[in-house]
């Protein structure tokens, strides 16, 4: 029985008991056939077999109605885009409006595609006509006279037996592609192709059935030419071309295929009684209680709450080293538990999940268009009016000035010129790489964000790196408390420790993570006060205490020179130094170290290698911010700048001429990853840093802009160099198709090699571009 909700309630009779299908909330009439299960001593029925399939998977989550709540972890409808007009959007497979072209996936999926089964039947069919077609015509050059075996006009007749099915039921997605082009007035690449074959075949038929229309020169002793097989062998080779460029263009989403099969199909759900189950995927809700077993993936992002292991994050970030999660860690569903057992709690779900945030971004990355693509729409706008042209203007030419027949050698050349002429090849050649980009981006931890980021990092010179979080770990430690004055270093941490609670900054983080190590009393603060780019300030046991950098000291008027001595010492050391200040009087210092990432210094030697000049702009102080440049071989330094200076930074370097690439992880890089030619969000950071940014790193480290800036680079190359062929092809194979070597050569190129080189254009961009899947990151 199929699956049909459509049923009214009127179908169901009179007086019939009746209840509820727990699965899909249809009302069911009880009878004796009707499906039921057992489940916790009550019985449910179903409308059907596919309910009744789902409720044997997950019996308690049916049972207890949560069902209906489970909506937003239900998969969206499959949509539809043209990979050249990423504008059309539709419900269903069919063709684009404007190019004609099949519709793919927007999130490209395992499901067959209808156009590519129904062209490999069609083009078969069309291969098994064209080969009696070629014998009949052209067999007397292998010796097979079959058209003296069974005489002209009967050959003929039996050509137009074959190619009419073909012409009139194999052709017709072409014709009807071709007729849709010119309702919508979007001439494209079926528009050549319909007039083309419409030409061979009507031209044939009247050679067939009138041959006393024609002069008798066109006669060649028994009848006239015909080209019914061209018109089959054109269709059968247009049709080995879509069914090439289908199977690659599928390919092009085999990236993101496997960044969705690396989400498990079920998860182990954790009841209230302790009982577990394997439940399917998109029955977990948030708050379920889940376990991870040592191997298994973790099936959505969540937070563990029982259980220590190491979690093989390299999936989504790229990174090899495994991460180590206990209670109250972080999760990402799609990673890989190594070891130990895991109890998490189900956060986010479904489409919320970072994995489907990933496939998302990818998948509007493959539908944005670069800048470099302008010059080919241009060309594609006037491409198929041209072509036409030419073709007619070769139709003349040869009528007048080409040898008898002439009418032969015209209609020759001019279906040739319409065949052989590729708009697709011009359209293809940015769309397919950067779809392919965007890709194998996504594996190495890379997120495109639009195909203009990607264009631009490419030209890139220029790249401005946060200190924190960026070069550094982002998890900084406390390492010094010096006093000052008459308060101890104990209290001092303790004042300190008390303000800083009330704030999110990684440095307040560390001072507090240290006093608690070190035993500080613990303390509140009252009318806590954030003061931007300088520190904070409050009220502690009834004291004012201020933490911050010279400046703040400064604006409460204090003297800091001679303090400064013992904070420039530290600051020499990488750390960085903070004043504390108790009631109005400055009272000590407490350093905190940001450990440099392992991979930060071989990724500034690679950026250097690919010609980019690097400039750290930190908020910290310029002696601390001058250690670890020089550590890491750092071009410039800009220390000490507030989150508006990072911006006018930006604004300078570009009056210079500069291309800028900006890295940060903060709120409040946010302006300048938007004012930056590409902002680059480092995965570990801020929504809104994401929201800012062109591209994000995944994995939270340099690393992640080497792969980036490889990538963009390999990208524009791959785009070039498809841009170039098509052009090339176009420019090269029209005029021949016309018959300009004809004077020379005495050759006149035949519409069905036309058909075979233009089947053989789009599938070679593609082909090109595919080899970006194998780019070195």
């Amino acid at each position: 029985m199929d699956h049909d909700h459509k049923r009214a309630k009127s179908d169901i009779p009179e007086g019939a008991e009746t209840t509820k299908d727990p699965v899909c909330g249809m009302t069911v009439a009880i009878a004796p056939d009707t499906r039921q299960a057992e489940f916790e001593d009550q019985s449910f029925h179903f409308c059907s077999e596919k309910c009744h399939m789902k409720f044997e998977g997950d019996p308690w989550f049916y049972a207890v109605g949560r069902a209906q709540e489970c909506k937003k972890a239900a998969p969206a409808n499959v949509q539809y885009t043209c990979p050249m007009h990423p504008e059309i959007v539709r419900d269903a497979q069919g063709a684009c409006p404007i190019c004609g072209m099949a519709l793919e996936p927007v999130v490209p999926s395992d499901e067959p595609s209808d156009e590519l089964t129904d062209f490999t039947r069609r083009m078969w069919i069309s291969a098994a006509a064209a080969v009696p077609l070629i014998v009949l015509t052209m067999g007397e050059f292998v010796g097979l006279p079959v058209r003296d075996w069974v005489g002209h006009q009967t050959a003929s007749y039996l050509e137009f037996v074959l190619a009419t099915p073909i012409v009139l039921w194999a052709a017709l997605p072409f014709f009807k592609r071709g007729w849709d082009s010119v309702v919508n007035r979007s001439p494209n690449m079926w528009t050549l192709i319909s007039l083309g074959v419409a030409a061979a075949y009507i031209y044939s038929i009247v050679a067939t059935f009138l041959p006393g229309v024609f002069p008798e020169v066109y006669r060649m002793g028994q009848g006239v030419g015909t080209y019914f097989e061209a018109a089959v062998v054109i269709i059968a080779l247009v049709f080995v071309g879509q069914v090439l460029e289908l199977r690659a263009r599928e390919r092009t989403g085999d990236a993101i295929r496997a960044l969705l099969d690396l989400a498990p199909k079920t998860a182990r759900r954790i009841l209230a009684d302790g009982t577990e189950y394997d439940a399917p995927l998109e029955n977990i809700m948030e708050g379920d209680r889940l376990r991870v077993r040592p191997g298994d993936a973790v099936p959505v992002d969540g937070v563990v709450i029982d259980g220590r292991s190491s979690l093989d994050e390299s999936m989504l970030t790229g990174e090899a080293m495994p991460v180590e999660k206990g209670p109250g860690d972080t999760v990402t569903g799609a990673t890989i538990n190594k070891n130990g057992s895991l109890v998490i709690e189900a956060g986010k779900v479904g489409a919320d999940t970072v994995l489907a945030q990933i496939v998302a971004m990818v998948s509007n990355a493959r539908r944005s268009r670069a800048p470099i693509q302008g010059m080919a729409d241009r060309v594609a706008a006037v491409f198929v009016p041209a072509v036409v042209g030419v073709a007619i203007f070769a139709f003349v030419m040869w009528m007048i000035f080409g040898p008898e027949p002439v009418l032969v050698y015209a209609i020759a050349s001019a279906v040739s010129v319409l065949i052989i002429a590729c708009p697709c090849a011009l359209g293809l050649a940015t769309p397919i790489s950067i779809t392919t980009a965007a890709g194998r981006g996504a594996q190495a931890g890379v997120l495109i964000k639009d195909a203009e980021a990607l264009e631009r990092m490419a030209g890139v010179d220029t790249l401005i790196v946060d200190k924190t979080g960026t070069l550094t770990m982002g998890k900084p430690k406390l390492t010094d408390t010096v006093a000052l004055g008459d308060v101890s270093e104990a209290d001092i941490l303790s004042l300190a420790a008390a303000l800083e609670r009330g704030s999110e900054h990684p440095l307040a983080e560390a001072i507090v993570e240290g006093a608690e190590a070190q035993g500080a009393t613990r303390q509140e603060a009252a009318d806590f006060e954030a003061i931007t780019g300088k520190g904070v300030r409050g009220t502690v046991g009834g004291r004012a205490v201020a933490l911050g950098n010279t400046a703040m000291m400064q604006d409460m008027g204090l003297e800091t020179t001679q303090a400064e001595e013992k904070a420039d010492a530290l600051r020499e050391m990488g750390k960085t130094a903070m004043f504390v200040a108790v009631d109005g009087v400055l009272a000590g210092i407490v350093a905190v170290a940001d450990p440099i990432k392992d991979s930060t210094a071989q990724a500034i030697k690679e950026l250097h290698a690919q010609g980019l000049r690097v400039i750290m702009a930190t908020g910290d102080n310029a002696r601390t911010a001058q250690a670890v440049a020089a550590t890491l071989g750092i071009d410039e330094v800009r220390a000490g700048v507030l989150p508006e200076d990072k911006k006018k930074l930006i604004d300078d370097l570009r009056k210079q001429g500069h291309k800028i690439a900006m890295a940060g992880d903060g709120v409040n890089d946010a302006p300048a990853l938007a004012a930056a030619d590409v902002g680059i969000a480092m995965g570990t950071g801020a929504d809104v840093a994401m929201e800012s940014a062109g591209i994000t790193l995944l994995g939270g480290d340099l690393m992640g802009i080497v792969r980036a800036r490889k990538l963009a680079r390999a990208t524009l190359r791959n785009i070039k160099q498809n841009l170039f062929f098509a052009f090339a092809y176009n420019a090269f194979g029209v005029p021949i198709a016309a018959g300009l070597l004809y004077p020379v050569t005495g050759l006149l190129l035949s519409p069905m090699i036309a058909a075979a080189a233009m089947s053989l254009s789009s599938v070679s961009v593609i082909t090109n571009a595919l080899r970006l899947r194998r780019v070195d990151l």
